[in-house]
């Protein structure tokens, strides 16, 4: 007991609003059920498994820990009372099920280093220490506070701009696809605003992808509230993310439809006639998608062992886990996280909150999931006998890891079914961020490629245009479906069925397959850029785009868009299979850059009647400005440094430059010449541009980084110049930070949907490992004997070296 007191310093007594976790290490996924149970550390409420709270120690010389054990009670089941489901129980493992096993709890207080344990509960304890310990077993532990959190956060506000929200009679009517931001060539991340009908890009991301930010200037300029996004819109609404500017936060609009209909998108009629129609066949093979996919009715032989460690789904987290699992199956991941880093490593780099941090939380879950450690098999008893039927696993619950990765996104902080695509992507920005200005310990990287765009205008002179992506979105050319023949034959046995009012029953069901091959050919074929600003012709005109790749990444991820808008505004997913070999070559979709005998459309020019517009400041914005009390020259210069995005925009600018030693210079030397500070053109050239490419941008903007960045997307004439400054001998300037080599890969692995919407449904993952199809369903891990290859809709694929 002395040593107790001599280190009460060390205890403290929580407070409500201090995190308490109770339930799970921080750096391991040990549990109080795990061998030797979980550590709870008295002075900064975290729990250590008991291989790891000598390094607690050894970090924050924290010495008293509460020490929790549960252990399994024997009692039978006709003796265990009843449990009443809780809202956490709905959705996850368990469920309603008030079968599950019963745990005793034990505790004691333990004090490092040298493990002397104190009972608990005990009336010698210090005063202190027993009102602490009672105040951690009676508090919320952190992790179910966190899942809570996630169910709450869903319940989105009714937005009280939506009731009275003005709505102008401008004439304007929003078609059902062909959607591009009304000002730049963007395409997705669109967002259609609900006064004006205006379709703008959203917010840029730190490395220039993402939107330009249109969307939330255009609020700044006009005060108009509410905006949806284009693509989220199905026929019940109930899936449209609606933002709300001024709220700051996704709202509900309860007259979205009103809303929708007033620039010519009815849901009134769709809601029972065409999404009906459309999905109706959908509909009908929803169950063969789910039985052939989670391969129900095999005889799957389950796996254990590293690398074969289930993630068990937290409520609707099956786009995470089938993520996940296929991650940590590529090279680049498991050593940077697993073989070259250790536990302790990540646990000694990390802060005093090791949860929060997502390098010591992506450490956690590649030991995990590749050490074996839990993935051990466990006696499972059958329904109707009480003799041991075949084992499972209990996998593992990556709730921290969700918890990190999730804080600075709204929608992956929820329990709502999420989009695959859209989580890996905001999970590799993640990742890129953290190891931001280290590409060289960057496991992301061995995903990024550049993508040149070749276009050529009537003048017949040529522009390129580049930029680096993740991930190859591809069309599916319906058109190219190889099994015509069959298709026909199906046609006339549909109509034949329909005309006797009988129903197809699945097996007779033919879905059209289209080869990778014809999709990846899509992606390359010419395509028609209207509304394209040639600097030859001074005009705009009709362009002609092709693509290819600069560099050939490590892991190409192809995304199969079979999600689409078809005419009359109904969403509708591709009845569709894609033949996918295992192995192919993409040798062909090597970009050479600027071929001899090809002339290149002249640069921008300042003085162009086009281009001069962007050094005019907005009349109506220094206006306000002056009528502050501003000077005159001060707004002028305040506006176009702002690129006219707003009020707001530029007083906030003019009073963090009103110091300026040049700021009463003419606007001329002071937009066309600014001296460009080398760390912003060091940042542009990180992006992935070239350097005079940087220059020009900088200076066009008047050495702001984001609106160059946003010049330069605005610009593919002068992105092209400068990409072909650094061309030679015809070939295309690759950047040597993007991993390279040859077009040849192997299938490593794919993500599957089931269901009508990438918002509802299931994930599953198969990867070939170990010389075979594997299949990862949640916690459920297995062979898989036929990975429904056709049916993807994330391809992994791995570069094989020459």
């Amino acid at each position: 007991m002395e040593v107790l007191r001599s280190n009460l310093g060390r205890v403290r007594i929580p407070e409500p609003t201090n995190r308490i976790y109770k339930h799970e290490c921080c750096i391991s996924f040990d549990n109080p059920k795990s061998e030797g149970g979980l550590f709870v550390d008295m002075n900064a409420f975290l729990a250590f498994g008991k291989d790891y709270v000598g390094w607690n120690y050894e970090k924050t010389g924290n010495s008293v820990y509460l020490h929790i054990k549960q252990t399994k009670k024997t009692e039978d089941a006709e003796d265990r009372p009843s449990k009443k489901p809780t809202l956490l129980a709905i959705g996850i493992d368990g469920g309603f099920d008030n079968s599950e096993p019963q745990y005793e709890e034990a505790y004691e207080i333990v004090i490092l280093p040298d493990y002397v344990t104190l009972p608990f509960p005990s009336v010698e304890l210090p005063e202190k220490v027993r009102l602490a310990v009672d105040a951690v077993l009676l508090a919320e532990g952190a992790e179910r506070k966190e899942q809570l959190a996630s169910w709450t956060a869903d319940k989105k506000l009714v937005s009280k701009y939506a009731t009275d929200l003005l709505q102008l009679d401008n004439g304007v009517v929003v078609p059902p696809v062909g959607w591009k931001c009304a000002k730049c060539d963007k395409t997705e991340n669109l967002w259609l605003n609900l006064t004006d009908g205006t379709i703008l890009c959203g917010r840029k991301n730190w490395d220039g992808t993402g939107g330009n930010d249109h969307a939330v200037n255009h609020y700044r300029e006009t005060g108009y509230p509410l905006a949806v996004k284009l693509g989220t819109i199905t026929a019940d609404l109930e899936g449209a993310d609606v933002f709300s500017y001024p709220e700051d936060e996704s709202v509900v609009d309860p007259l979205l439809a009103q809303h929708l209909a007033h620039f010519g998108i009815d849901f009134s009629s769709l809601q029972k006639t065409e999404m009906t129609t459309a999905e109706r066949e959908l509909d009908q093979n929803i169950n063969f998608d789910w039985n052939r996919i989670q391969e129900t009715g095999e005889d799957v032989e389950p796996l254990f062992g590293p690398g074969y460690t289930g993630l068990v789904n937290l409520g609707n987290s099956c786009y995470l886990a089938a993520t996940m699992q296929v991650v940590f199956s590529m090279r680049s991941f498991c050593l940077k996280y697993y073989s070259d880093q250790s536990l302790k490593a990540a646990f000694s780099m990390a802060p005093a909150d090791p949860t929060v941090d997502l390098n010591m939380q992506l450490t956690k879950l590649a030991h995990g999931l590749l050490s074996g450690k839990y993935s051990a098999p466990v006696l499972e008893k059958d329904d109707t006998t009480s003799a041991a039927s075949s084992p499972k696993q209990e996998g593992i619950r990556p709730r921290m890891f969700k918890s990190v990765i999730a804080a600075s996104h709204p929608e992956f902080s929820t329990m709502r079914q999420q989009d695959a695509l859209e989580f890996f992507l905001h999970f590799i920005d993640q990742v890129e961020r953290m190891n931001s200005g280290k590409p060289d310990f960057d496991p992301s990287r061995s995903f990024k490629f550049g993508i040149e765009e070749r276009l050529q205008c009537p003048s017949g002179k040529v522009a390129y245009n580049r930029r680096n992506d993740y991930i190859l979105s591809l069309n599916i050319p319906l058109e190219k479906a190889i099994n015509k023949k069959e298709l026909a034959e199906f046609q006339n046995l549909k109509s034949k069925k329909a005309a006797e009012g009988k129903e197809l029953s699945a097996d007779e069901i033919v879905r059209p397959r289209v080869s990778l091959k014809d999709c990846l050919d899509c992606f390359s074929a010419p395509e028609e850029v209207h509304e394209f600003y040639s600097t030859a012709l001074k005009a705009r005109t009709t362009a002609i785009k092709t693509a290819g790749l600069t560099s050939f990444p490590d892991y190409l991820v192809l995304h199969m868009r079979k999600f689409v808008m078809e005419e009359g505004w109904v969403p509708k997913k591709l009845d569709v299979y894609i033949d996918v070999p295992e192995t192919i070559d993409i040798s062909g979709m090597r970009s050479n850059g600027i071929q001899p005998g090809e002339e290149l459309l002249p640069d921008s020019d300042a003085g162009d009647g086009e281009q001069s517009t962007k050094l005019l400041a907005n009349e109506d914005i220094v206006a306000q400005l002056v009528s502050m009390g501003f000077n005159l020259l001060h707004c002028q210069k305040a506006a176009i440094n702002t690129s006219n995005s707003g009020v707001e925009a530029a007083m906030n600018w003019l009073l963090e430059n009103m110091n300026d030693s040049d700021i009463d210079a003419p606007i001329s030397q002071n937009v066309q010449n600014p001296d460009i500070d080398q760390s912003k053109i060091d940042t542009l050239v990180s992006f992935g541009f070239e350097e005079k490419l940087a220059c020009r941008a900088l200076k066009a903007s008047g050495g702001d980084v984001e609106r160059a960045t946003e010049w330069i997307f605005s610009n593919p004439s002068a992105s092209a110049a400068s990409d072909m400054d650094a061309a030679t001998s015809g070939g295309a300037a690759v950047d040597p930070l993007l991993p390279d080599g040859g077009g040849r890969y192997r299938l490593l692995g794919f993500v599957s949907h089931i269901g009508t919407s990438t918002q509802c449904g299931h994930y599953v993952a198969h990867i070939h490992k170990d010389g075979r199809w594997v299949i990862f369903n949640d916690e459920k891990v297995g062979v898989s004997k036929n990975p429904p290859l056709d049916m993807g809709y994330l391809y992994f694929f791995e570069r094989l070296e020459s």
